[in-house]
């Protein structure tokens, strides 16, 4: 399966880099889930702290990966990534496969990025080549078309 705009988004409970369960249905506004190969390799560590130093307004990241959590804590810690950073380890590349993303040859997520609005479905999608990174401006236009604005984090109100 691989998803598409106009999709429901699968929900997915994953640890992030501190080992605390999140999951996408607790977010209230729109959520950019970005499926990355592999912590510390140099395009996924350029396209994460690209997303770090330009934020997008009203939306939350959720930056997906089959490493563990340890690999994905020092990875956040040594680039200083404030988002979650989810392990999908085990069962490894479940949440990446349910979105398509799950590379089973080299046990790795691909590079596939989904904007979900606040209602779960998938408004955009972004596929790219292991070494070819997105460009964080498609995400940022795609959330100001959806209308994004702070208050998105769960519990926070709007």
């Amino acid at each position: 399966m691989t998803i598409e705009v106009g999709d429901r988004a699968p929900d997915f409970k994953l640890p992030d880099q501190h080992g605390r369960a999140t999951a996408l249905s607790t977010y209230d506004g729109p959520v950019l889930v970005v499926f990355f190969p592999a912590a510390f390799t140099p395009t996924c560590t350029s396209e994460l702290a690209a997303l770090r130093d330009a934020p997008i307004p009203g939306v939350t990241v959720l930056a997906v990966s089959c490493d563990s959590v340890p690999a994905l804590r020092a990875f956040a810690d040594a680039e200083r990534i404030t988002f979650p950073v989810l392990s999908d380890f085990w069962p490894h590349g479940e949440v990446a496969r349910a979105y398509g993303a799950f590379h089973p040859e080299r046990g790795i997520a691909g590079r596939l990025s989904a904007l979900v609005d606040d209602r779960g479905v998938v408004r955009a999608v972004w596929r790219s080549a292991p070494a070819e990174a997105r460009d964080p401006a498609d995400y940022a236009r795609a959330a100001a078309a959806l209308g994004a604005a702070p208050g998105n984090v769960p519990g926070e109100s709007s």
